[in-house]
């Protein structure tokens, strides 16, 4: 595990300076955690018409597409994966909705979160407004809630202690609660 995590950093290093092939390596070891991430994601979603594969080399498209990207480390790059395939998800949804035809909530189900599905669009409006009051704690959220990553790796991504993060991850849960049953 430990030369594994030293080969994803020097591979992520290679990249930074520009090593397409080391991109390349870092994003096939890593497609196993997409594919898991974006299953977690689409799961229940019977009215998507986004496939894992879909939400997999949509997100990588868009992450090869980023110019002068500052990561540091695998966490990063599961981090910001996290990220992309969140907006991409929220353009889908935004697309149905403006689309003509009738439309039909787009919601994320994940496996960490206590709470019943939510409206994606909704969970956006409301992370939008965290984002305004603590953009922190709205990356937290991104890391955990769409990217399913754990508090050791959103730790390391933030630098912030594991205790830290769990207790902003808590506050942030709770107030995304409130500011969505809010808006229902």
């Amino acid at each position: 595990m430990i030369e594994s995590q030293t080969q994803n950093g020097t591979l992520v290093a290679l990249w930074r300076r520009g090593d397409e092939e080391a991109r390349n390596t870092l994003i096939e070891q890593l497609h196993g955690w997409l594919e898991r991430t974006a299953s977690e994601i689409l799961r229940g979603e019977g009215h998507v018409t986004l496939t894992i594969g879909d939400l997999v080399n949509e997100a990588v498209v868009r992450l090869i597409g980023i110019d002068g990207l500052e990561l540091q480390d695998r966490a990063h790059v599961k981090a910001l994966s996290a990220r992309l395939m969140r907006h991409i998800l929220i353009d889908h949804a935004r697309a149905k909705q403006a689309n003509k035809r009738a439309h039909r909530r787009v919601t994320l189900v994940t496996n960490i979160a206590e709470r019943p599905r939510e409206d994606l669009l909704q969970l956006s409006h409301a992370l939008q407004r965290l984002s305004a009051i603590d953009t922190e704690k709205a990356y937290i959220v991104e890391m955990r809630y769409f990217g399913g990553m754990t508090v050791a790796d959103v730790s390391i991504v933030t630098g912030l202690s594991e205790p830290t993060v769990k207790r902003r991850w808590n506050a942030a849960r709770a107030w995304l609660v409130d500011a969505i049953d809010a808006a229902a």
